[in-house]
């Protein structure tokens, strides 16, 4: 028996294990697939001398995230590698917009799109410089973020106020056309917003364009040195140097809920796990109520709300090993470790309205990831091993392009949009096809088989519209990872503050199921429960 069961070993289950293991808990963690690292894994599939990632890549939220910061795994054999800039988006006539690492280069080379740009993409680092830290720390803590709040609101009224509220709260494409003449600060804001599901006109997408923007100006985008499971591998090895377990090929069915309260979890063998004090579940929301735990234990009100539980778009990916770099017409562009590709915003807004209308785009918002140009360990020398990856939507209508895709991915639907993602490439490299070895193609469906938290395809657990944030994830609340279930803990995407590599779902649920085990715990609980039926009633 130990003190508690985590079930899942993605990052933010590992992540969970850990702060549990450093409170001198009892760990278990028990993963379905035969690895752990759930969207954190590598592989040599495409081709045995290149290294691939098999979903996430690059890692901008991890080496800034506290939660993943105070795990210090670089102690555990993690190194972090860097492209020598961090985003590209390329332009249809042979310009590009540039994030290099010195906030200068890169307000000289958007000044050199747009006279003056560079001034303004200075001032908007500047509001990182005064507020960012704070905004992580709120952003990643437990909802609401009552500590961090004070340091917060008072960096954000030296930053400007109610004025850089308003700013960040806008839609991506207002903040970029207000702040900026040329079209490279608009894109490198736009096209960071679009790693979520926001599109240019989404409320927030300010926020979450300048966030994942700004992380990129101060810490780069960085890659683990090897292949992406070298940072599941270190959380591995730092969990076990504390005495925790990691048990693969055993998936769980079941909670196990008595007089409401998590007793353990069961497996697919039919073996009980019990565990004294917590269960901790790195799935998504919706395969644990109503699927882990059965209706009968949860309230009334949870599965009403779990009907109107809304994914985020299904993906599609190519990998492809590459016999040299990619001949990007931009030369700008070979030096990023992740380019974006869409003429222009217009073409973002197009790209986002047939995801929102159930079509298949037919000018995918592409996004690139150079591996080999990050991390030299990736590929032989000279060569390049990349992927890209498009959002498409969860249930097809319709097909917007000529290849008439109706969202069953066979082998010939698989075909026609990996070939519309390449010809995406091509028009801004000529000659990419030309240099392609082997290639994976990897459809919505193929996602959820290697990891059942990915449903089709969703990377982030559930949309990051602002509908199903803060106290509204994964349904109206709290925001917090607490549960109906005494005892059990929502440890996954799914839980405030949602997508990424960052940990903060696991951290949250681990101090959680730490502050109710403590002596506070008998007065925390039943106070949570009273606020959480007035709420959400």
């Amino acid at each position: 028996m130990a003190d508690a069961v985590v079930i899942g070993a993605g990052p933010n289950g590992l992540v969970a294990a850990n702060v549990l293991a450093d409170a001198g808990w009892d760990v278990e963690v028990l993963e379905a697939q035969p690895e752990p690292g759930g969207a954190v894994r590598s592989d040599r599939g495409v081709h045995p001398d290149y290294v691939s990632d098999l979903c996430s890549a690059f890692y901008p939220l991890g080496v800034a995230s506290p939660a993943m910061r105070a795990l210090d795994l670089e102690r555990h054999g993690l190194r972090w590698r860097h492209a020598p800039a961090v985003l590209a988006h390329p332009l249809p006539d042979g310009r590009c917009a540039l994030l290099e690492r010195d906030p200068e280069a890169t307000a000289a080379g958007l000044d050199a799109l747009g006279k003056g740009d560079g001034e303004a993409w200075l001032r908007l680092y500047g509001l990182w410089e005064e507020m960012g830290e704070d905004v992580l720390r709120a952003l990643f803590t437990p909802f609401p973020p009552v500590r961090a709040a004070l340091p917060l609101a008072a960096s954000a009224r030296r930053a400007g106020g109610l004025r850089v509220l308003r700013s960040l709260l806008a839609p991506v494409r207002t903040l970029g056309e207000q702040e900026f003449g040329g079209p490279g600060g608009p894109l490198l804001l736009a096209g960071s917003a679009l790693h979520t599901d926001l599109s240019p006109e989404s409320p927030a997408g300010s926020l979450f364009g300048w966030l994942l923007a700004m992380l990129g100006q101060r810490h780069g985008w960085p890659v683990p040195e090897g292949g992406a499971a070298e940072l599941t591998a270190a959380l591995v090895r730092r969990l076990e140097s504390r005495g925790g377990r990691v048990r693969c090929g055993t998936p769980v069915t079941s909670v196990v809920v008595r007089n409401g309260r998590a007793l353990g979890v069961r497996t697919a063998s039919g073996e009980p796990v019990r565990a004294a004090r917590a269960v901790l579940a790195d799935v998504p929301a919706p395969a644990l109520y109503g699927g882990l735990v059965p209706w009968a234990d949860l309230p009334s009100s949870l599965r009403a709300d779990m009907r109107r539980f809304t994914w985020d778009p299904a993906t599609f990916k190519v990998d492809w090993a590459l016999s040299g770099p990619i001949p990007w017409a931009s030369p700008g562009a070979g030096r990023a470790g992740t380019v974006h590709l869409s003429p222009g915003l217009d073409e973002l807004t197009g790209h986002s309205g047939h995801l929102a209308t159930g079509r298949v785009p037919s000018e995918p918002f592409t996004l690139l990831g150079q591996m080999t140009t990050a991390d030299p360990a990736r590929s032989p020398a000279g060569t390049e091993s990349a992927w890209a990856y498009t959002h498409v939507p969860q249930r097809v209508k319709a097909d917007a392009g000529p290849g008439g895709i109706t969202g069953v991915w066979d082998e010939r639907e698989q075909a026609v949009m990996a070939d519309r993602v390449e010809d995406v490439v091509e028009r801004y490299a000529p000659g990419f096809r030309s240099r392609v070895v082997a290639r994976r193609v990897v459809a919505p469906p193929a996602f959820e088989a290697h990891n059942a938290g990915l449903r089709n395809g969703a990377l982030n657990g559930g949309t990051a519209m602002i509908h199903q944030q803060l106290v509204f994830r994964p349904v109206p609340g709290l925001g917090r990872a607490e549960t109906p279930v005494a005892g059990l803990y929502l440890a996954s995407a799914s839980a405030h503050p949602g997508g990424g590599v960052h940990g903060a779902c696991g951290a949250n649920a681990a101090r959680a199921a730490l502050a109710h085990a403590g002596p506070a715990g008998r007065l925390l609980t039943p106070a949570l429960n009273a606020l959480t039926r007035l709420v959400a009633p």
